[in-house]
């Protein structure tokens, strides 16, 4: 089977790290905008070499997308205008309703399944990708009903292959709950890390000061923008409503706290303690901050 992977950074690179390992691709062949990138990626064994995208797409027996999700929707279309018969294509978008309606009438739209693999660190490009990143980890696919037999069967095999398990969404519903357990984290680490550097402009002082919580809490803010703003972008309206509440919350608390109100800021504390229960259950040890099934999904 030739595997066609666009987009060798972490996510692509290792998805093929893993099918090489699971022997499920004949051939694993990279597309990438960034020629330094291809290298790198053929260099560490992420793929076996880079071919032309025409080429590398008409060829492919099943193509995986790992590209930003404003390039995905794009791409898509262009994609299933090129394909062979029976080829399948994954994408692995983290934001799944425009990418759905993007191919939502197209001729070929039973032979692409639209799939989110959870998974990820802050850590971009072929250099971060690593064996294992998706193990026990949990892929969303939505538009089930949409996808062929055929095409679901390829892509179920490609995810148990990494080791993930793979639950049913509503593209809606799926960016609802994305918006909560995922984006909204981003957003609080990007700004909490621009807060602090507006507010310490001596970066000596941040370095010396900082401690476990501070590095914690803004390890996402070192995540790529080239991927995190379209994700944003497309996903505004959920994310919106998820920061409106967010806001609220810390609304409240900023009037708790100028009013020197103790009891009143413990209380929200311990209310807030109860997302361990919620963690401890849905997260893996060491995937910490990656989340698993979000609520509302449907199992196999």
């Amino acid at each position: 089977m030739k595997v066609t992977i666009v987009g060798l950074g972490l996510i692509g690179g290792s998805m093929g790290i893993d099918l090489r390992k699971e022997g499920l691709a004949d051939q694993l062949v990279g597309v990438d905008l960034n020629e330094e990138h291809g290298r790198k990626a053929v260099e560490l064994g992420l793929v076996d070499r880079i071919e032309p995208e025409d080429k590398a797409l008409a060829e492919a027996d099943v193509i995986i997308l790992a590209i930003p999700v404003n390039m995905m929707s794009a791409l898509l279309p262009q994609v299933l205008d090129t394909i062979k018969k029976n080829a399948v294509v994954i994408d692995t978008g983290s934001t799944k309703s425009m990418i759905c309606k993007s191919v939502s009438n197209h001729v070929n739209r039973s032979q692409f399944v639209a799939a989110h693999p959870i998974a990820g660190t802050e850590n971009s490009g072929p250099t971060a990708a690593f064996s294992g990143l998706f193990t026990a980890m949990t892929n969303i696919i939505c538009e089930r009903e949409k996808s062929s037999e055929g095409a679901l069967a390829v892509a179920e095999k490609v995810f148990s292959a990494l080791g993930m398990k793979t639950i049913f969404m509503d593209p809606d519903e799926h960016d609802k709950h994305v918006a909560y357990v995922s984006h909204l984290s981003h957003v609080s680490s990007f700004l909490l890390g621009q807060t602090v550097l507006d507010i310490e402009k001596d970066e000596k002082n941040i370095f010396n000061l900082a401690g476990s919580g501070l590095a914690s809490t803004v390890r996402l803010a070192k995540s790529s923008p080239d991927m995190w703003a379209p994700i944003f972008e497309q996903n505004a309206e959920y994310l919106g409503q998820a920061l409106a509440e967010y806001i609220m919350h810390l609304q409240r608390f900023h009037y708790q706290l100028m009013k020197r109100n103790t009891k009143e800021i413990y209380r929200i504390l311990k209310e807030a303690n109860k997302i361990r229960k919620v963690l401890d259950v849905s997260l893996t040890p060491d995937r910490q901050g990656i989340t698993q099934s979000p609520p509302g999904a449907r199992s196999t």
